[in-house]
C-alpha cells in the first residue's frame, strides 16, 4: 500500500508490530529496515526520470542524516518510546488524511520556494524525530512541502523517497551502535522479504490504485494503533 502511493512505510510497520509487544528496539529497526527496502527503488526511479532537484533535497537532508542518527543512539525507555510512537502514530495518521496533492498531481499554483535555513531546520526536526521512533520522516515531510508549496507534487514525492532512504539508512547505524543480544534475526529478515514482495507489487499497481484511498484507508490503520499503543503503555 505504501509504494503504490511513494512512502515507505514506517509508520504501519511501527504500528503492526508494536500490536504484537515485540521488544521496543527490534521495532525501530524492522521499520528502518523495511523502509530502505521499499524506497530504495522507488528512488532510483525518480533519479532516472529526473525529478530529483539536489539544490533543493540537499539542504533538507544535509541537516536531517546526523539528527536522524543522533534520535537513533539517544537512549530512552520503553514507556518514553511508546508514548512518543502512540502520538507520532496519531499526527501522521491526520497528516495522511488531509488530501494536500492536486488532482492533475503535476503542477502547485503560485509555488514558492523557502531559505536554506528553514530546508534544514525542518528536515533536522524530522529527521531526529525519525532516528528517535524508526521512520523514515515522509509521511511528515510530503504533507508539509504540499502545503509550503515547495514544488511540484512529483517532485516532492521523490524529495520524499531521498529523504526517507537517507534518514532510514543513518538510523540504521544509529540502532547498530546499541543492539540488543535477545534480537531475533530470523524475524526481521523474513519480514524484510515480505516487505520486499510486497514493495515490488504495490510499485507496479500504483498507477491502478486511487492513491487517496490508499492514504486514507492507511491513516485509520494508523490512528487504531496509535490510540491502542497510548491504552496500553500510558
Amino acid at each position: 500500500m505504501y509504494s503504490s502511493v511513494g512512502f515507505g512505510g514506517g509508520s504501519s510497520y511501527l504500528a503492526v508490530l508494536a500490536m504484537y509487544n515485540l521488544p521496543y528496539q527490534e521495532i525501530r529497526l524492522t521499520a528502518l529496515i523495511c523502509n530502505v527496502i521499499v524506497v530504495v527503488g522507488g528512488v532510483f526511479i525518480y533519479i532516472r526520470n529526473k525529478q530529483t532537484d539536489w539544490r533543493k533535497i540537499i539542504p533538507l537532508t544535509i541537516v536531517s542524516v546526523p539528527m536522524a542518527f543522533l534520535g537513533a543512539v539517544l537512549k530512552i525507555s520503553q514507556e518514553t518510546f511508546f508514548l512518543i510512537l502512540g502520538i507520532t502514530l496519531i499526527i501522521a495518521a491526520l497528516l495522511l488524511w488531509i488530501r494536500t496533492d492536486l488532482k492533475n498531481g503535476e503542477d502547485h499554483p503560485e509555488r514558492t520556494g523557502t531559505s536554506l535555513f528553514k530546508n534544514g531546520l525542518l528536515g533536522g526536526g524530522i529527521g531526529f524525530l525519525s532516528g528517535l521512533v524508526g521512520i523514515g520522516g515522509g509521511i511528515f515531510l510530503s504533507p508539509l512541502l504540499n502545503l509550503m508549496k515547495w514544488d511540484t507534487p512529483r517532485k516532492i514525492a521523490a524529495t520524499s523517497s531521498v529523504f526517507i532512504l537517507v534518514n532510514s539508512v543513518s538510523g540504521i547505524f544509529g540502532q547498530l551502535s546499541k543492539l540488543s543480544a535477545d534480537m531475533d534475526y530470523f524475524r526481521i529478515l523474513s519480514l524484510c522479504f515480505a516487505v520486499f514482495i510486497g514493495g515490488q507489487v504495490g510499485s507496479r499497481m500504483s498507477l491502478k490504485w486511487n492513491p487517496l484511498v490508499i492514504k486514507r484507508m492507511t491513516a485509520i490503520l494508523v490512528l487504531v494503533a496509535g490510540i491502542n499503543v497510548l491504552i496500553k503503555y500510558w
